[in-house]
């Protein structure tokens, strides 16, 4: 009789053994699944964040607008905390066919400040009226202390003309032109007076129409 006691205990302790063993499978297996799910889902949500952040930004800009830096400097705004560091960025834009303008534009990357100049250069511009390869006439652009004379050329010359004043006149279409800038030897008034200079520019049929008149009589 104690023999049969004795085994009936072994007994139910490996079946209770047996029944922990189990338990603990099941736990681990859950554990398992549970983590496996929701490496599942992170994945999945990393792969459809990686869709959403891949794809390309399409700008459209105008195939016909050719651009150019005339400068970059890096500027600061004083604030309560300190100071804050930024870019600003000159660009000009023309299609080389008698339309030229000039913009200006701030932010914290180079690139991000370009994009924004040459926004507004598209939104400044300005027809110029071209006598075969020249300007019809001498003019005088002044803006602020700087001052550009600019005199027709006959064909052949080129351009002759500085760094801020070369960006708009090569643009603008202008392939024989003789330029002197006087006073600041800023490149924003600079480009500024070249732009003030080719706004006064007419030709004869506008002058004729604004006195009245024939061509032929001028």
């Amino acid at each position: 009789m104690v023999e049969n006691q004795e085994n009936n205990v072994v007994e139910t302790q490996n079946v209770e053994t047996t029944e922990q063993n189990v338990e603990v499978k099941t736990k681990k297996v859950e554990k398992s699944t549970v983590k496996s799910s929701s490496l599942e889902t992170k994945q999945s949500n990393k792969k459809f964040d990686r869709k959403k952040t891949d794809k390309p930004v399409t700008r459209r800009e105008d195939s016909e607008f050719d651009k150019k830096l005339v400068e970059v400097r890096r500027v600061a705004k004083v604030v309560k905390g300190g100071r804050t560091m930024r870019f600003s960025a000159l660009v000009v834009v023309g299609n080389k066919n008698g339309l030229v303008g000039i913009g200006t534009g701030k932010a914290n990357e180079v690139p991000e400040a370009v994009e924004k100049a040459t926004a507004s250069a598209k939104k400044n511009l300005i027809s110029v009226p071209i006598v075969n390869t020249t300007i019809p006439h001498d003019v005088i652009g002044e803006f602020s202390s700087c001052s550009v004379h600019m005199f027709s050329a006959p064909k052949g010359t080129g351009i002759i003309a500085g760094g801020s004043a070369r960006a708009v006149i090569e643009l603008a279409g202008i392939k024989d032109i003789v330029t002197k800038s006087h006073g600041s030897n800023n490149k924003i008034n600079g480009v500024k007076a070249t732009i003030e200079g080719l706004k006064k520019l007419r030709t004869r049929e506008e002058v004729a129409a604004l006195r009245g008149k024939a061509v032929e009589e001028i």
